[in-house]
């Protein structure tokens, strides 16, 4: 196995909004958001056989 990828940061933005309805309900909006890092891993890894291990930093 060789190295084809190593950086670190956020892969994915998300976010969540509480929306209160006329009805007086509340409504929850989930996004996600892919960031230039994910794009980055995507081409790296594109067509290729991988194993892909990931580490949460603190």
């Amino acid at each position: 196995m060789r190295e084809i990828f190593d950086m670190e940061g956020v892969f994915v933005r998300y976010r969540e909004e509480k929306v209160e309805l006329e009805n007086g309900h509340e409504l929850t909006h989930r996004g996600e958001e892919p960031t230039e890092l994910w794009w980055k891993l995507k081409e790296a890894i594109k067509g290729k056989r991988v194993r892909i291990v990931v580490y949460e930093v603190e």
